[in-house]
């Protein structure tokens, strides 16, 4: 068989992800069907592997360059091929796997290599976010300590349902409090208190649940921001109406849409983007339209 659209491809395999499946044998498998596919792998072992071993196959001359892992594998990816003329794959292994849900591509692993090497495949041009050298294409949030974060000790024993229960222990523990951030959307500026603050540039989650209901497209050339309080009964009723799809006045509060933000917090809080700690505020981040492209059914 052959006809493949991309004839040399580069796997990056990131074995601490969620899931514990034969990756060599269902690579091999797949591109062993095409003649005209050269196809070689990189393992990771630490954060930024990823990265880098995507950036150098691009720079080698890879058209297509796949992540097997979670979001964050996914993050590196794209911050690996940004500025390069290579392609994105996505290899669902982890376990949200909320950039592939987004996307429409299989949640198992035979099919979405399939979908590497199938002439029927789409390219789709994905915004991205550009804060300082680095890019983001799921989402950002502020305010929770990388100690508070969900652990990968918890993911494997309960899946999806770890970041569940680690909202659930912190608010039960009443970990999260208030801070004053001052936030600047396309010019405009305002200061409020919230227990966090989420950037959005894609938004579901492998469950399928969108966290900003209809208002987010990963392909609309805006980045939604959205303030949750704790202490705020009616902040998080709108957020909860926000991802059953209501659209009523209180799930259309407490969110706002725009290309370039500026985020500050007194004191300073920490930021995570696609899951993977990025530092503290203060932070500024701007839109890349179509920015990343990525094959897609």
């Amino acid at each position: 068989m052959s006809n493949s659209p991309y004839k040399k491809i580069h796997v990056v395999v990131n074995p601490a992800s969620g899931k514990n499946e034969p990756i060599l044998n269902v690579l091999n498998d797949v591109f062993h069907q095409y003649d005209d596919v050269e196809w070689t792998i990189s393992v990771t072992k630490k954060y930024g592997d990823a990265t880098a071993q995507a950036r150098e196959a691009a720079q080698n001359g890879a058209d297509l360059v796949a992540g097997y892992g979670g979001d964050g594998t996914q993050h590196e990816i794209a911050n690996g091929i940004m500025g390069t003329t290579a392609v994105m794959g996505v290899l669902p292994g982890g376990t949200g796997n909320g950039f592939a849900t987004e996307l429409g591509t299989p949640k198992e692993l035979k099919p979405a290599v399939e979908l590497l090497c199938s002439p029927a495949a789409q390219l789709r041009n994905i915004d991205v976010v550009k804060m300082g050298d680095n890019y983001f294409v799921q989402r950002l949030y502020v305010g929770i300590e990388p100690e508070e974060q969900t652990s990968r000790e918890d993911k494997d024993k309960y899946g999806t349902f770890a970041y569940a229960i680690n909202a659930y222990h912190r608010s039960r523990e009443k970990k999260q409090k208030e801070f004053k951030y001052h936030v600047v959307i396309d010019g405009e500026a305002q200061e409020f208190l919230a227990s966090k603050v989420y950037v959005v540039n894609a938004a579901k989650a492998g469950t399928g649940i969108s966290v900003t209901g209809k208002v987010s497209k990963p392909d609309d050339g805006l980045l939604e921001l959205f303030i949750l309080d704790n202490k705020s009964i009616k902040s998080l009723v709108a957020a909860g109406e926000r991802v059953v799809h209501l659209d009523t006045k209180t799930a259309n509060s407490f969110i706002m849409q725009g290309k370039e933000i500026s985020i500050d917090t007194d004191p300073d809080q920490p930021v995570w983007t696609d899951g993977e700690y990025t530092g503290r505020t203060p932070i500024s981040m701007q839109v890349v339209p179509g920015g990343l492209k990525v094959v897609v059914p």
